[in-house]
């Protein structure tokens, strides 16, 4: 048992302390709620105090309370979507009802660790981890006290033991109630508990003919207590035949706007309301001196974990070694590799391997590692990937700034480029870093050289240069590392621009299998957002051709918008699909396409299939966040893509405007033109924070710069500056 509560803790000890410590923070939260909770003296019912908010802010679309009592309305001001804290005496906000970035970033990082469902999984494994090892603790406790009566006495042993065994005696009961709810959740999160949710919903009825009642005036919501409220939310004033929509602690239902009498009623189901309750134990929310037990067990854990990791130090226990990459001070060759999607990496592989296997001493690290001195080094290779139009990888990000604080040192470099010939800016990232080495007077050992698209052949070749320079024979046979793809079906297409000669198509596939083994074994399709990128695998190509995707994993279905290129091996493929056919694919996150957080306005620039990732951001704007669209196409009757969903979008609110041109009709033009007619209105947006996202063609991505460099350059900014802020981010191909 001992061994067992040792091993278990070293092993999960990092992912129990970064739970643990983020659970202590959002225990707190309750308590903060609580104390800046408005509150009305008496009893209110649900029509009073949502009375008393129509009249005061008549565009009211929903009223929420929360668990600490705290009542929320959101409405629309200057049409703009708002959300408001209120005080339910009076009717009127009091605060803005958003929470922190913060408590945002907390809770992603409680639940997922950022990592979607393998990240959910980690996390119920985590408090699985911590129960057992509350559990083991407490039964060896026990034993060695003499039994479970006398658990609570005295403990013997060294400082680190008593300050272990006595803080673990303290935090073992909120440990066990957080870690078991915990588990609770994880599992119904996956389905396999039930939680209620799957439950039969009452069932929308359509509203009596008649002027609708004064909502204060609904007998329905007069007879229910605000502190039982969770939702209502009101009817929309376009649709007469549509109801109030209320939730409360009992159950769920529609409220006749005419008469104030309930349609529909579904009480809530057992499993629900233990889910609920069980949620409650385990956040604390409407319990708020019970989140603050559970946050003073949390913060014992970081503690006893150090307590125990002492202890197991003292007992002569090491860390493991690491082989094949030999450290900084001691390696004849240093290998340092920039890459943004870890293709890279695998070259830097097989060069440390090959080197490895001729008797060097290879250390193999992120460009961004770079060591201020190498004391045994003879030679160094720099691997570096380019990234978006010239730009560091992410792992390499420092690299440049790091090289002018350093001295030259005695020992040779040779930069290695990888990138894509049909790009302007091939390798123009190790292009800067060859001629930033040569300006600080470092070596050359190799002449720059460029692999276009992973050519293991290419890699090859370079190998042998690098043979006649050691004087040795470094074979570099190269086998690409293929990502794992899964089959996506096409479910449905839509076909544009066949008379422009712009074949263009909105594909959309099916989502793989998302259960819960798929999940575990690390084979599930990632959770995705739009902007993201999809690769597909062309049948005898090793490397995948990438799409922008137009979808969120929320969506349930992959989307790509694909032109046809003539002699396009991946588009000619993906153009000959039918519904029903599939293709490999794999989803490859692109966190430097995305809307910012906040509010501010985002303006849209997308012309042909670059529309597509646009018009998933704008999909999923449920918000209202100001966006506005240009696009630029052909001809209106034939490549305007997504017509009919720009058209329902501007109808509710997703969407703020839309301008678009047409380059094949009288008067027409590209969309720079649009940006230059609107430059007063984007001079206004930009003044005011706007980000402005770009995706498609590298020329049409040209004129757009070369455009706003004038609309801006009344305010002092350039494009440069917006860049390095992030409001200024595009995606071209």
């Amino acid at each position: 048992m001992r061994l067992f509560h040792r091993l278990f803790g070293l092993f999960a000890a990092i992912l129990i302390t970064v739970l643990a410590l983020s659970g202590a923070y959002l225990s707190v939260l309750p308590t903060l709620d609580r104390a800046g909770t408005v509150t009305a003296s008496g009893r209110l019912s649900v029509a009073e105090v949502a009375g008393r908010i129509e009249r005061i802010y008549p565009t009211v679309e929903q009223i929420t309370r929360t668990p600490s009592g705290e009542v929320v309305a959101s409405y629309l001001e200057n049409g703009r979507a708002v959300s408001s804290v209120i005080d339910p005496a009076s009717g009127r906000a009091v605060d803005q009802a958003a929470p922190s970035s913060a408590e945002i970033w907390v809770k992603d990082l409680h639940r997922s660790l950022f990592l979607g469902d393998g990240g959910r999984v980690a996390s119920g494994i985590g408090a699985l981890a911590l129960l057992v090892l509350t559990l083991s603790g407490l039964q060896m406790t026990a034993r060695r006290a003499g039994g479970w009566r006398r658990l609570v006495g005295r403990t013997r042993g060294t400082g680190a033991q008593r300050l272990h065994v006595g803080l673990g005696k303290l935090a073992a009961l909120g440990a066990v109630l957080s870690t078991v709810t915990a588990l609770y959740m994880s599992l119904a999160t996956f389905g396999l508990i039930p939680d209620g949710s799957q439950a039969a919903s009452a069932v929308p009825v359509a509203a009596s003919a008649g002027p609708a009642l004064p909502v204060e005036r609904l007998p329905a919501l007069q007879g229910i207590e605000l502190d039982q409220l969770r939702e209502l939310t009101f009817p929309d004033p376009s649709d007469p035949s549509d109801a109030y929509s209320l939730t409360t602690a009992s159950g769920e239902g529609f409220v006749d706007p005419a008469t104030g009498q309930i349609l529909a009623w579904q009480d809530n189901s057992v499993a629900k309301r233990v889910y609920e309750f069980i949620y409650m134990l385990h956040t604390g929310q409407g319990l708020w001196w019970l989140g603050l037990m559970l946050g003073a067990s949390a913060l014992c854990v970081p503690i006893l974990g150090g307590a125990g990791a002492a202890i197991w130090w003292s007992q002569g226990r090491g860390r493991p070694r690491i082989t094949r990459n030999a450290a900084a001070t001691s390696a004849d060759t240093v290998i340092l590799v920039g890459s943004e999607g870890g293709s890279t990496w695998s070259f830097a592989r097989t060069l440390h391997d090959a080197l490895v296997a001729l008797g060097h001493r290879v250390h193999t690290a992120p460009m961004n590692s770079i060591a201020d001195r190498y004391p045994v080094a003879r030679r160094m290779f720099v691997l570096a990937a380019t990234y978006g139009d010239g730009e560091a990888p992410a792992s390499a990000a420092s690299f440049l700034k790091r090289i002018d604080r350093m001295a030259a040192p005695r020992f040779p470099v040779a930069v290695l480029g990888f990138g894509d010939r049909q790009f302007p800016t091939f390798c123009r990232f190790a292009r800067d870093v060859e001629v930033t080495l040569r300006d600080r007077g470092w070596k050359r050992l190799m002449p720059l050289a460029g692999i276009d698209r992973q050519s293991a052949q290419e890699f090859s070749r370079w190998g042998d240069a690098l043979s006649a320079v050691m004087g040795k024979a470094v074979r570099l046979t190269h086998v690409a590392e293929l990502p794992r793809t899964q089959r996506l079906t096409l479910l449905e297409r839509a076909d544009y621009g066949a008379e422009v000669q712009a074949p263009t198509a909105i594909l959309r596939f099916s989502l793989p299998d998302a259960g819960l083994a798929p999940r575990l074994s690390g084979r599930a399709w990632q959770r995705f957002e739009a902007g993201d990128l999809i690769g597909v695998m062309v049948p005898g190509c090793a490397t995948p051709r990438y799409y922008s995707l137009a979808s969120s994993s929320r969506d349930g279905a992959v989307e790509i918008c694909v032109r046809k290129q003539p002699g396009g091996a991946c588009s000619t493929l993906l153009h000959a699909l039918r519904p029903g056919d599939g293709i490999q694919a794999f989803v490859k996150r692109n966190p430097g396409f995305r809307p910012l957080p906040g509010h501010r306005p985002v303006i849209l620039v997308g012309a042909g299939a670059g529309v597509g990732p646009l018009a998933g951001f704008i999909r999923a704007n449920g918000k209202a966040r100001p966006m506005h669209l240009y696009f630029g196409g052909r001809h209106p009757a034939s490549d305007f893509l997504y017509r009919d969903e720009i058209a329902g979008w501007l109808g509710d609110g997703r969407l703020t405007c839309v301008s678009a041109v047409f380059s094949r009709i009288a008067g027409g033009g590209y969309v720079q033109d649009l940006l230059h007619d609107d430059a007063e209105r984007l001079r206004a947006l930009i003044a005011g924070g706007a980000q402005i996202m770009v995706c498609g063609g590298r020329e049409m991505a040209l004129g757009v710069m070369e455009a706003l460099v004038q609309i801006i350059s009344p305010l002092g900014l350039t494009p440069q500056t917006l860049k390095a802020q992030g409001r200024y981010v595009e995606d071209i191909y």
